[in-house]
Parts: structure tokens; C-alpha cells; sequence
């Protein structure tokens, strides 16, 4: 069984009223270091109205690469 992935999945206003979702993954840092650094994976090309619209989608996108138990999709 793969080992879990740190994915996040955020949204940005890069214009008002013009919503992206994003999602990231964690990249290892330097030993002993306790922060997370995390690296664009996958983002949307086209806004959506609102921050829950954008959101919901991100969602979906995780769901349709990692499947819903988050074990990847087939």
C-alpha cells in the first residue's frame, strides 16, 4: 500500500469576485525541520463565481485523482 501523500487544497480571489481552487502537496524540507512546504499540484483554469463553488470543485478534483477513501483512482 502506498504511503499517504499531505495534499491541501486552498482557494485564492486572484480577482474580485473570480474564485481558483488549488490543490498542493508537502515536500520534504530540510531534516529537523518542522514546517510544511507545499508545492502547486493541480489548479483550476477557470474561475468560479463564488468561494464555495470553487471549493466544492476542488473537492470533486481530489475525489476524481485519489478516489473518495483517498487511495488513488484507477
Amino acid at each position: 500500500m502506498p504511503s499517504p501523500r499531505n495534499i491541501a487544497l486552498t482557494v485564492h480571489e486572484l480577482e474580485e469576485g473570480e474564485f481558483y481552487w488549488v490543490l498542493m502537496e508537502a515536500v520534504e524540507g530540510s531534516p529537523g525541520d518542522t514546517t510544511h512546504v507545499y508545492v502547486p499540484l493541480e489548479a483550476a483554469h477557470e474561475p468560479y463565481a463564488t468561494y464555495s463553488n470553487a471549493l466544492v470543485a476542488g473537492v470533486a478534483m481530489m475525489r476524481r485523482l485519489f478516489g473518495p477513501d483517498g487511495e488513488p483512482a484507477s
